[in-house]
Order: C-alpha cells, then sequence, then structure tokens
C-alpha cells in the first residue's frame, strides 16, 4: 500500500528537479548567448509545438504530419489581431492558444475518423490546404509576402520587447516552463493514463466501457492550445508572421525532433528541438551547401544508436550509473 505513494514521491521530486534544470538551461542560455536571443526565443516557441506533437503521438498513439496547422492558427490570429489594434502579449498569447484549440478541434474531428496510415495522410493534406489558404487569404495574412508590421506593446506595461529580443527570451521561457509544468500534470492525470492506455490497446479500452473518440478529441483541443501559444510566440517576437509557419516542412522537421528526442516523456521534445535547431545552425554555418547531408547523417546515428530517442538513451545510462552504484559495498 505504501508502494504507490513512494513511487508518486519519486516521480514528482523527478519532474521538479526536470524543471530546475530547464529553468536552469534557459538562465545559461541568456547570459552566454546575449547575441543569439531570437534564435533562442524561435527554439523554444518551436519547442512548444513539439510538445503539442509530443501529446498526441507519443501519448495517444496519432500519427500526424501536420502539426504546423495548428502552430500556423496561433500565429496567424495573434498576428491578425495585432494588426488590428490588440497589442497586449499575454492577450495575444490567449488569442493564439484559443485559435490553436479550435484548429485542434477540427483537425481531431477529421483525422480520427481514419486509422493508421490514412490518419497520416489526412494530416499531409490538412497541413497543405492550411497553407494554401493562408496563401489566398493575402488581405489577411499577407499571403506570400507574410504578415508584417505587427508592433507589440511593453508586457505589463513595463517591459518593452527590444530589438535584442531581452523581453521576448525571458517571456518565451516563462511560457515554456509554465506550459510544461501544466502538462506534466496532464498526462500524470488519470485522462492522460487514459491517453496511454488508448495508445496501447484501444479495443481493451472500450471493452472497459470508456469513449476512445471524445478522449483524443479533448488531447487534440490541447495539443493545438499549446501548439497556438507557440505560434503567436512566435509571431510576437519576430513580429512578422509568414508561410513557413504553416508548412509541410515545419511539420515534418517536429516529428523528426521528436524522435530523435524521444516520445511520450515531455522531455524528449525539449531535447530533440534544441539538439536539431543548435546542430542545424552550426553546421549551416560551417557548410552553406551540405549541411543537411551532416543533419540527415547526425539523424541516422541516433536513431540506430538509440531507437528510443536520446532521452531514452540518458534514462539507460542513469539507470546504469544507480545500478552500479547500489552494488558497491
Amino acid at each position: 500500500m505504501t508502494a504507490a505513494p513512494v513511487a508518486g514521491r519519486r516521480r514528482w521530486s523527478r519532474d521538479a528537479v526536470g524543471v530546475i534544470l530547464i529553468v536552469a538551461a534557459g538562465v545559461a542560455g541568456y547570459f552566454l548567448f546575449p547575441d543569439s536571443l531570437a534564435l533562442l526565443t524561435r527554439i523554444i516557441a518551436v519547442a512548444l509545438l513539439v510538445l503539442s506533437l509530443d501529446l498526441i503521438v507519443g501519448y495517444c498513439g496519432v500519427a500526424s504530419l501536420g502539426q504546423a496547422t495548428l502552430f500556423g492558427a496561433g500565429a496567424y490570429a495573434a498576428g491578425i489581431a495585432c494588426v488590428n489594434g490588440v497589442t497586449e502579449p499575454l492577450t495575444l498569447i490567449a488569442i493564439g492558444a484559443v485559435a490553436g484549440a479550435a484548429a485542434g478541434l477540427v483537425m481531431g474531428a477529421i483525422m480520427l475518423r481514419a486509422h493508421g496510415l490514412a490518419q497520416l495522410v489526412l494530416s499531409i493534406a490538412i497541413v497543405q490546404l492550411a497553407h494554401e489558404a493562408a496563401n489566398k487569404a493575402s488581405a489577411y495574412t499577407g499571403g506570400s509576402d507574410g504578415l508584417a508590421g505587427l508592433f507589440v506593446g511593453p508586457l505589463f506595461g513595463v517591459f518593452e520587447f527590444d530589438l535584442w529580443g531581452q523581453t521576448a527570451y525571458l517571456f518565451g521561457l516563462s511560457l515554456l516552463v509554465a506550459v510544461f509544468i501544466i502538462l506534466k500534470f496532464v498526462v500524470s492525470s488519470p485522462f492522460g493514463m487514459l491517453c496511454r492506455g488508448i495508445k496501447e490497446d484501444p479495443i481493451r479500452i472500450r471493452a472497459m466501457g470508456a469513449f476512445v473518440f471524445p478522449v483524443l478529441l479533448k488531447m487534440f483541443v490541447i495539443s493545438g492550445a499549446v501548439a497556438g501559444t507557440g505560434g503567436a510566440l512566435a509571431a510576437i517576437s519576430t513580429q512578422v508572421v509568414g508561410l513557413d509557419s504553416v508548412s509541410f516542412e515545419l511539420s515534418a522537421n517536429a516529428l523528426v525532433m521528436l524522435v530523435l528526442g524521444g516520445l511520450g516523456t515531455l522531455y524528449g521534445a525539449l531535447i530533440g528541438t534544441v539538439i536539431f535547431m543548435g546542430f542545424e545552425h552550426v553546421v549551416s554555418a560551417i557548410n552553406p551547401f551540405h549541411w543537411m547531408t551532416m543533419v540527415g547523417a547526425l539523424l541516422i546515428a541516433v536513431v540506430l544508436a538509440a531507437p528510443g530517442g536520446l532521452s531514452d538513451l540518458l534514462d539507460q545510462i542513469s539507470a546504469g550509473k544507480k545500478r552500479n552504484s547500489g552494488g558497491r559495498p
């Protein structure tokens, strides 16, 4: 009877350490790379996208290559609201989250009608349709020229979004930590456990009397809110929204980052995003013509060496160290 509370305390203590490490890494990035805060803010925005993808792929087992639809919905919603006079950053984030959740509701209602490979094809079709819709609705989105001229007011009326990106970075880091903590509660709740059960054996879950479709649809809405938050953050930090915010390439890269870091942990989404985008930034600067080859080689090496992702590899190393230390006299 005491095993479950002890395991629960260990899990929450480990998560508390994880959050502290995320904050520490974010603060270290602020001081170590003061000239690259715009890039770091972009990494945070994409990390929110990959976190949202982990919710439906890693925890629900729903294949998707269209997650940029939700990211772009949040970015364009925040951008259009900003152009029309809404300049308060937290309000813009809320607008992006609501738009992403609405897009997640529609996307989930369509994709969950199919299974397996058909879901993957539907997700690709959805992101391509969203991209074309954003391109055609140039009166609202700016089309291929992008939605520019965004003026974001000071955060809390005090902290202005300066040219160096200091406010945007700290704002994004705070959002990332807050969203991560909330998602940890979500995936550890009975609802999160039910999503894991659906991923493992949906037939058994139905036999137990649970309704699979509403549960997965609810997770799609949560995922959309997280992705929309990332899109709104990208719009606020760059003060421009382009078609790349709702592109198939962004969706594919997000899935690659998730596989690189590891599915179903949330930590893997963060690790994969930082490693992929950091490596991409460094090698593209070193070799602008063949950097994709180096990125591909990295991905192949990681997948072969750690099929479960980098987070799983770190867990195995940590478990091995604990066993070795426990076996000593």
